[in-house]
């Protein structure tokens, strides 16, 4: 029952280990890297797996409804998948951009004040480029602003 738990908090990364640091092990080491390296190389590939599924959805359910109102709910319907589909589209972008992070071995550390982000962050949100602190002050700053 707890590992259905753990699935449902985030789906996108069902299906790993936690990671299980070693005592004196370097934070980012090879290790490490590998296994946030398999993370997101998963992730990518669900994620490129579901444009694939909607792709042929979309052709398989494409039909001219004589109705108007089946027309327009076809249309809405595909217009919500479109909108994920693009939201995923950005995500592996992202993903991509950490997976460069990792090979570049600047992967982990927070863009904004260089302390480590930690590995059960980056295992809740691999593609974390801040630590909590930080994120938490930018979102701050952002209800402010009003953005």
């Amino acid at each position: 029952m707890p590992t259905q738990a753990k699935q449902q908090q985030n789906p996108s990364i069902s299906g790993f280990e936690p990671y299980k640091e070693v005592k004196g092990e370097e934070y980012m080491g090879q290790p490490m890297r590998a296994h946030f390296t398999k993370i997101l190389n998963k992730w990518k590939q669900d994620l490129m797996q579901e444009v694939d599924r909607t792709v042929d959805h979309m052709k398989d359910e494409a039909a001219n409804f004589p109705d108007p109102a089946d027309r327009a709910s076809q249309e809405e319907e595909f217009s919500l998948e479109l909108r994920a589909r693009d939201r995923e589209r950005k995500l592996i972008k992202k993903i991509d951009k950490t997976l460069q992070l990792i090979e570049d071995e600047e992967y982990g550390w927070c863009e904004s004040c260089g302390v480590e982000i930690g590995v059960k962050r980056l295992e809740a949100r691999p593609t974390a480029d801040m630590c909590v602190d930080c994120k938490t002050l930018a979102e701050i700053k952002e209800k402010q602003v009003g953005k």
